[in-house]
């Protein structure tokens, strides 16, 4: 049954996400695709695989694309290719998924975090300069809720220190920036394929692209045990590797990828041009940028009341995110940051994301904005 159709108190739950809803939109190819996989003989790293790479690649405009097993690998081997290690520092953001600091970690290299832009809630690019330092190795560029960072200020900053520029693109699959797909800007760039992503498989998946072929057979190394050679491990690697099941899934998801992303922009319109005004901040879209609204986001100062309200609505929204890196405990007082986090502790208190997925029929985002402007 449908999710989102779940019922309660008379009426049916309108989902923050809805990934059942995506697999019933493409249910009669993904069955077939998974079919097609359990009929063969090959269920990891295969035809299925491949193709996917090539697909992939051919849609962000790169030479290279890896599947890992997940996001979170595909940044700590991306990492690992560009020899970033002990004592080594990576620059990102605090308000993100704890994905991406955990990464860096689990590469062995620090995480300095720096604030973000007050309107788009991505890098803030003045900081770099403070969180500079003789250790600083590579940059994370994180592209929140489907919007580009400032990858010209990025890029400048990176290519003046001799850095390297990483794309966390896990929120962002098919955005622009100046007419460019992100994932083909930095060095490398990195991507989750979860579930609730814009292109999500069902079950865990990652992917990294570049267009160096020397980090590309290093990154495909680092995923199977550092192997050229079966069995002969030249370099020291590990075990992350995409099923065959996952890429076949979504290599029928990358074909709606553009399509779906413009049911999201239909619906933020939607939003944005009925929510705004004095009690919420609707999302500012950057010059240059097309953002693929992985998630609408708004900036409400009541957020504690709003959130009861909305569920007894029947509306779930969600919070992304509740806590600041920085502020957690696995990381309070042993992270550095710039000096002042204003902006992303205030977004903590105050961002709330609104259902948004290509299914959500607009009679629901019509409750939803109802029930809004009504509290």
């Amino acid at each position: 049954m449908d999710s989102s159709r779940t019922r309660g108190k008379g009426s049916h739950m309108i989902c923050c996400a809805n990934p059942a809803a995506q697999f019933h939109s493409y249910r009669d190819e993904i069955e077939a695709a998974v079919l097609k996989v359990l009929r063969g003989d090959r269920y990891i790293l295969g035809v299925e695989v491949e193709s996917l790479e090539n697909e992939f690649a051919s849609y962000i405009d790169v030479r290279f694309a890896i599947g890992v097993a997940n996001g979170t690998d595909a940044l700590e081997i991306a990492m690992r290719a560009l020899e970033i290690g002990p004592d080594d520092e990576v620059i990102t953001v605090s308000h993100t998924a704890v994905a991406t600091v955990a990464a860096i970690e689990a590469a062995g290299a620090r995480p300095v975090l720096v604030d973000v832009h007050p309107l788009f809630y991505t890098l803030n690019t003045e900081q770099l300069q403070q969180a500079l330092t003789p250790r600083t190795k590579a940059v994370i560029a994180v592209h929140l809720y489907g919007q580009p960072a400032d990858l010209d200020a990025i890029s400048q900053f990176c290519k003046a220190n001799g850095l390297f520029l990483i794309e966390d693109v896990s929120q962002a699959h098919g955005a622009k920036w100046r007419g460019r797909r992100l994932g083909g800007i930095g060095d490398v760039s990195c991507f989750s394929c979860y579930p609730t992503k814009n292109l999500g498989g069902i079950g865990d998946a990652g992917l990294i692209t570049t267009n160096d072929d020397r980090l590309a057979n290093k990154i495909r190394m680092l995923r199977e045990y550092g192997w050229q050679q079966r069995y002969i491990s030249s370099i020291a690697g590990r075990n992350s590797r995409l099923d065959e099941l996952q890429a076949a899934i979504l290599r029928v998801k990358l074909r709606y990828l553009d399509a779906d992303n413009t049911k999201r922009r239909i619906i933020a319109a939607q939003y944005s041009s009925l929510l705004a005004g004095d009690k919420n901040k609707v999302p500012i879209i950057r010059e240059g940028a097309e953002h693929v609204f992985h998630l609408y986001v708004i900036r409400v100062k009541e957020r504690n009341k709003l959130l009861p309200y909305l569920r007894s609505n029947n509306i779930q929204a969600g919070i992304h995110y509740p806590v600041p890196i920085h502020l957690q405990p696995a990381y309070k007082n042993t992270i550095r940051t710039a000096e002042n986090m204003s902006i992303t502790e205030a977004l903590s208190d105050e961002v709330l994301s609104l259902p948004i997925y290509p299914e959500l029929v607009m009679d629901d985002v019509r409750k939803v904005i109802e029930v809004i402007n009504s509290h």
